[in-house]
């Protein structure tokens, strides 16, 4: 089979997530040219949702560049880009309602993100050596297929796998927590909701293609081992 299956599926998954985020961008771009009537920026919204769960330990800061937002649960920060942190738009404000939604989860003990978080250790080793060790059993490294190595790969790549699995309820959480903050406390018009939940759904979406893809490429990959292993 070699490896056409691989860039077929690699090549499929590239286009569809080209095209998720650039529907993404497009989205962000044109909320962020919409106003929000509170007239609260990205910080401020963050700041209240923080406090109004209870949350006191968490910074929110301003961290450089365009999507580059997140929660580092390691020192407790809440990162907005320029653009989500001093913006005061719809698309701004459901960013930061996003992020916050990671933080509440952490201070909640959420068991998915504890999941997520303990075993990304593991997940940067797996996803250093895992494409290594698969080339290495195909006999793409040393000019021989080896079974037993492809299958320590399959089970390296399998880890990565399963965190871009376990992603998809942590995002999808976080943002039900954004949304339902954000109408509860009238933070938004039902207008501004609708197209707040419009954003973090597409946002949502380009973890969902990260994982199909992940799970497709595994797939291949065992049906690469099973074939290898016939031919012993």
């Amino acid at each position: 089979m070699g490896l056409m299956g691989y860039y077929l599926i690699a090549g499929i998954m590239f286009l569809v997530g080209m095209i998720v985020s650039n529907r993404l961008k497009s989205k962000f771009t044109a909320y962020s040219q919409l106003g929000l009537r509170n007239g609260l920026s990205g910080r401020e919204i963050a700041e209240k949702m923080l406090y109004d769960n209870g949350i006191y330990d968490v910074r929110v800061l301003s961290t450089p560049g365009e999507l580059t937002d997140h929660y580092n649960p390691a020192n407790k920060t809440v990162n907005l880009s320029p653009d989500v942190y001093a913006g005061r738009s719809v698309s701004a404000a459901a960013v930061a309602a996003h992020e916050c939604g990671h933080a509440v989860q952490h201070a909640t003990a959420y068991s998915m993100l504890q999941f997520r978080s303990a075993i990304v250790p593991l997940v940067n080793i797996s996803s250093q050596l895992s494409q290594w060790v698969i080339l290495a059993g195909l006999g793409l490294m040393f000019g021989r297929s080896n079974p037993t190595i492809l299958l320590i790969g399959i089970v390296l790549f399998a880890v990565t796998t399963l965190f871009t699995l376990i992603t998809l309820p942590v995002e999808y959480d976080a943002s039900n927590r954004a949304l339902a903050w954000l109408e509860t406390n009238h933070m938004t018009t039902p207008a501004e909701h609708d197209k707040a939940a419009d954003a973090l759904k597409w946002a949502a979406r380009t973890y969902l293609v990260a994982a199909i893809s992940s799970v497709a490429t595994l797939l291949y990959y065992i049906l690469l081992f099973l074939n290898a292993r016939d031919r012993d």
